[in-house]
């Protein structure tokens, strides 16, 4: 059975609508909101806005320091936001989960950590050409400061890795392997298991860039057997300003401090300190905790929904919008063919600029991102500067998509 012919179990579209209270708005006077920018940063339901107004409210209280009914009360919802997002992910453990302010600070943290401590000159670090600036400027600067080696694995013609170039390059004996599980970009879905299992076996080790994929797909980090997963809590129904890093115990543990100050130390004294241990060794100063506490309702809607059912939904909607966007003459959408990707659709237009297309667009109401995406080297690649980009998600609807090919064509007859 194909993913498209698979019953979407109690997915109600209009009830999980109902739970956003921005989807209520008009953009402009009469003009309905179309949110097609999820893939930048996702709404928030009601659920996640009163669970961080009601400790606002209630409970606003500094942690794990104090003693008083407040801080008591914050410290356990901050600590069971940590459980609850690591049962979500399958981590072994809550102490492998670091809080972070986004998927960037989680990368930084492993480049300027594990990678000054266990990275000389010479050695080699394998990216890919689809990863976002994020999972390219820190191990660009630490390959500067360490005089590093970075090698790329390909991105074909179809927006797929070349997975045999990347063979022959773990011959280079890398020590780290750092990708992305879904491309912001092209959608593609990148094997993230296999790649996994190469690495390990050439050995290196690994580290997921999973802003995309988390929020998207059932994620496993335990099934992957990942080292290292980055993601972002804007990106799947929570508030931005945090995200995780989630990582062995064994390396966090072997890892130096990040950040110095309150939180992260056991013992200080004036001229050495001890460093605290996990997940604080990593957490320096008061945390964002109202948004900790947001991610972990977050990840609870998404959980009741079903990851499985979310993957479901978007792949439905995937399918019909590029067969749609197919329909339209002179439109080129990059990526693979919708059973290799998530809900991401980049084109372009010829008449008209990305920039020109999001802003059309947008007088109609519909919200689609233009630009780079935070992705030149990928552009340079395909030979292009912009693509505008709508991305779905579980809020979405195949009328939607209707909106946008509608809207697409006001494009094309304004600049013929």
């Amino acid at each position: 059975m194909s993913v498209l012919e698979q019953p979407i179990a109690a997915f109600d579209v209009q009830k999980i609508r109902s739970d956003f209270p921005i989807l209520r708005r008009d953009v402009h006077p009469g003009v309905p909101l179309i949110y097609l920018d999820s893939t930048a940063t996702s709404q928030k339901p009601r659920q996640v806005i009163d669970a961080m107004d009601e400790f606002y409210r209630h409970s606003n209280a500094n942690i794990h320091r104090g003693i008083h009914a407040l801080a008591e009360e914050s410290t356990a919802a901050y600590e069971l936001a940590r459980e609850r997002i690591a049962a979500f992910i399958g981590a072994p453990s809550p102490r492998e989960l670091i809080f972070t302010r986004n998927t960037t600070e989680s990368i930084n943290l492993v480049t300027q950590s594990w990678g000054r401590a266990n990275l000389n000159p010479g050695d080699i670090v394998i990216l890919t050409e689809m990863e976002h600036h994020s999972n390219l400027v820190p191990w660009q600067m630490l390959a500067q400061e360490r005089n590093l080696r970075l090698e790329f694995i390909p991105v074909t013609a179809e927006g797929l890795l070349d997975l045999d170039e990347y063979t022959s390059l773990l011959k280079l004996e890398p020590k780290m392997v750092a990708f992305a599980q879904m491309s912001n970009v092209l959608g593609t879905i990148n094997p993230a298991a296999e790649i996994i299992r190469m690495a390990h076996a050439a050995g290196a080790l690994t580290l997921v860039d999973g802003a995309q994929s988390v929020p998207h797909l059932p994620v496993n980090v335990r099934a992957l057997d990942a080292d290292f997963v980055a993601f972002s809590a804007h990106k799947m129904l929570g508030p931005s300003g945090i995200g995780i890093l989630y990582g062995r115990k064994s390396l966090l543990e072997a890892m130096p401090p990040f950040l110095g100050g309150g939180d992260m130390i056991r013992r200080v004294e004036l001229r050495s300190f001890q460093s605290n241990t996990l997940p604080y060794k990593f957490e320096a100063g008061t945390p964002a905790i109202a948004e900790a506490i947001g991610f972990g309702a977050a990840v609870d809607y998404l959980a009741n929904l079903g990851m499985e059912a979310v993957e479901r939904h978007e792949q439905k909607i995937i399918h019909y919008a590029l067969e749609r966007l197919e329909e339209i003459p002179g439109v080129k959408v990059f990526g693979p063919a919708a059973e290799h990707k998530g809900g991401v659709a980049s084109f372009t237009l010829p008449e008209a600029h990305a920039h020109d297309i999001s802003q059309v667009l947008d007088t109609d109401g519909i919200a689609v991102r233009a630009g780079h995406h935070c992705a030149m080297p990928l552009h340079d690649k395909f030979g292009i500067t912009a693509t505008a980009r709508a991305s779905f998600y579980v809020y979405n609807t195949l009328e939607e998509v209707d909106r946008l090919v509608d809207g697409i064509y006001k494009v094309k007859k304004l600049f013929a």
